[in-house]
């Protein structure tokens, strides 16, 4: 859900105003998205990747999970569910570049925001890589792009349920979408 009052924009000083009620706040372009707490398959499949990318992450980059934010201006903050980034650009409080890679994993309420207005704020960032994650028992996948030329995306890969995904760029990795919600699976 986004929420604008009139033609007022929002600033990231207005989150920090915002409750601490389990919602996730962000900012694109001074446009407040709001959404849900996630569910049990958002919250495994993050799990997981978060642990393959630790594991194989190099030292110079950091692998982190939501809430941390990133932030170029006052007028867009994001909170990906899954950020590498270069330990030498990160603060305490937030990542004032872009990551090297973006993750978000899809839930029902943010599948919408997450493959349209999150991919193409992270690619006016200049986010190299962006991957998301559908957690969907009957069929997982996981879908990744490359900014090419500066400012658009291309897809470079889609896996489905078992199929490995293997890509080499930000560093070496190699899970299926299936491993990401094996725990969801009895």
């Amino acid at each position: 859900m986004s929420i604008n009052v009139g033609s007022r924009r929002f600033t990231a000083q207005d989150l920090e105003t915002m409750p601490d009620d389990g919602r996730r706040y962000e900012l694109v372009d001074g446009e407040l998205l709001v959404s849900p707490a996630p569910g049990w398959p958002h919250q495994e499949a993050l799990g997981e990747l978060f642990v393959r990318l630790r594991q194989a992450s190099p030292a110079e980059f950091r692998v982190l999970t939501a809430p941390y934010a990133v932030r170029q201006d006052i007028f867009t903050e994001l909170l990906p569910d899954l950020l590498v980034a270069r330990h030498a650009d990160l603060t305490l409080r937030n990542l004032a570049k872009a990551p090297v890679l973006a993750v978000e994993v899809a839930s029902p309420s943010s599948r919408l925001n997450d493959a349209s207005l999150r991919k193409a704020a992270y690619a006016r960032l200049g986010t190299r890589h962006f991957w998301l994650v559908d957690p969907d028992l009957e069929v997982p996948t996981v879908t990744a792009w490359e900014l090419i030329g500066g400012s658009d995306y291309q897809r470079i890969a889609r896996v489905v349920d078992d199929e490995i995904f293997q890509p080499q760029r930000p560093f070496p990795v190699r899970f299926s979408p299936a491993d990401l919600i094996a725990g969801l699976r009895p």
